[in-house]
C-alpha cells in the first residue's frame, strides 16, 4: 500500500448565504474550529445552513431537492441563490474560494466558481469531501433499498471520487434502454446493444467500488475497541453487475414489460446488522439505529483520513437527539480525535455543553449569531 501522509484537516473558514431558503443574507465564520454548533428552535434555519454545506459536494445536498426549491420563495425573492465558503486546506496553504448557485433565469442549473475562475461542479471532490446523518435517516435501515444504496454511494465517494461519474453515466444509459424497451416501435438492435455495453461497464466499476467501500469499511468496524456505541455488521446484498451485460439481453422481455430494468448494480442494498445482538438493525430501537448510523459515520471519516490523508467535513443534523448522556460524550470524542471539522445542529443548546471548544452559532428566524 503507498504511503498516505498524515490527514490534512479541510475546515469552512466562512461560509455566506444569500437567498437560500429561509436565508436572506446569513454569514459565518467559525475560522479554525474543529466544531460548529447551531442551535435554535424548529425552522429557525438550522438544517438550511447544513444544506447548503452539503451542496460544496456533488450532488442534490442531503434533502436531495430540486435547485428550484432551494431559492428563497415569496414575491420579493429575486431568484437564484449564492452559497460562498473560504475553504482552509491546509496550514500552510491559501484559502480557496469556492462559490455556487443559480440564477434566476436558470434555476436548476447550478454553477459553480473556484476561486473566481468557472469550474466543473465534479471538481469539487478535488477540495473537500462530506458525509452526513440527518433526521430523515433515522430510520434508515427500515428503509427502501434505494435509500441505503444513497448512503452508500454518498460513502463511496468519499473513497472513489470517480464514482458518481459511473453512477450518472450508468443511470442515463439505463433510463435510454427502457426508453427504447418501451417504444411503440421496435428498439434498434445496435443501438440497445451499445446501451447495454455502457450499463455492464460502468455497472461493473460501480459494483466493484461499492464492495471494496463494504470491505474496507467492515475491517474498521470489527478493529475498533468496544465502546458505547454498538458494532454495525455490513454485507453487500442484492444485485450486482456479474454477467451483467448476457444478463441485460436475456431480460429485455421482462424489462419491457416491466417498464425497467430488473437487473443489474441499481438494484444493491446495504444490510446492517447489530453485531452484538446479532439483530437486522431495521428492528433495533430508535436511538440503537442512530447509534448504529454514527458509528458508521465515524468509521468511514477514520477510513477516508487513513487511506487518503484527508479528513472530512461531518454534518450532523440532529444527531445527537436519540443518544444518551454516554454516547454523546463518545460522540464530541470521538469527533474531536478525527481531525477534520464537524457542524452539528439541534434545538437543546444544553446538550452541546461538553463541547468547550466548538464555535457556537444561535439560529433564529434566518439569522445566524455566534455565541461562543
Amino acid at each position: 500500500m503507498p504511503h498516505v501522509p498524515p490527514p490534512v484537516p479541510a475546515h469552512i473558514l466562512s461560509l455566506s448565504l444569500a437567498h437560500f431558503r429561509n436565508h436572506a443574507a446569513t454569514s459565518l465564520a467559525p475560522d479554525h474550529a474543529s466544531a460548529v454548533v447551531l442551535t435554535g428552535p424548529n425552522g429557525a434555519g438550522k438544517t438550511n445552513i447544513l444544506e447548503a454545506i452539503s451542496l460544496l459536494s456533488v450532488g442534490r445536498g442531503l434533502r436531495g431537492a430540486t435547485l428550484s426549491a432551494m431559492a428563497m420563495q415569496g414575491p420579493d425573492a429575486p431568484g437564484g441563490f449564492q452559497l460562498a465558503a473560504a475553504l482552509a486546506t491546509g496550514p500552510d496553504l491559501p484559502a480557496v474560494s469556492l462559490r455556487t448557485g443559480t440564477m434566476p433565469e436558470e434555476p436548476n442549473r447550478r454553477q459553480l466558481r473556484v476561486n473566481g475562475a468557472p469550474a466543473a461542479l465534479s471538481t469539487l471532490g478535488q477540495w473537500l469531501s462530506l458525509l452526513w446523518v440527518t433526521p430523515a435517516m433515522d430510520r434508515l435501515f427500515a428503509d427502501s433499498a434505494s435509500a441505503r444504496r444513497r448512503f452508500l454511494d454518498r460513502m463511496t465517494l468519499t473513497l472513489a471520487p470517480g464514482h458518481a461519474a459511473h453512477a450518472s453515466r450508468y443511470d442515463a444509459a439505463m433510463r435510454a434502454r427502457t426508453r427504447l424497451l418501451t417504444a411503440d416501435t421496435p428498439a434498434d438492435p445496435e443501438w440497445l446493444s451499445a446501451l447495454e455495453v455502457q450499463m455492464a461497464s460502468h455497472g461493473a466499476a460501480l459494483a466493484d467500488a461499492r464492495a471494496e467501500t463494504v470491505a474496507a469499511l467492515s475491517a474498521e468496524l470489527a478493529a475498533l475497541p468496544a465502546g458505547p456505541f454498538p458494532r454495525p455488521a455490513l454485507t453487500l446484498a442484492g444485485d450486482d453487475a456479474r454477467d451483467l451485460g448476457p444478463r441485460l439481453v436475456r431480460s429485455r422481455a421482462a424489462d419491457a414489460a416491466a417498464g425497467r430494468a430488473t437487473v443489474g448494480p441499481h438494484r444493491a442494498d446495504l444490510d446492517v446488522v447489530h453485531a452484538e445482538k446479532t439483530m437486522p438493525a431495521a428492528l433495533a430501537s430508535t436511538g440503537e439505529q442512530k447509534a448504529l448510523l454514527v458509528a458508521i459515520l465515524l468509521a468511514q471519516a477514520s477510513l477516508v483520513a487513513r487511506r487518503t490523508g484527508r479528513t472530512l467535513i461531518l454534518l450532523l443534523d440532529e444527531a445527537v437527539a436519540h443518544l444518551d448522556a454516554d454516547r454523546r460524550a463518545a460522540l464530541f470524542d470521538r469527533l474531536a480525535g478525527l481531525g477534520g471539522q464537524s457542524w452539528l445542529s439541534g434545538t437543546d443548546a444544553t446538550l452541546f455543553a461538553g463541547m468547550q471548544d466548538a464555535a457556537h452559532f444561535s439560529v433564529q428566524d434566518g439569522a445566524a449569531r455566534r455565541t461562543a
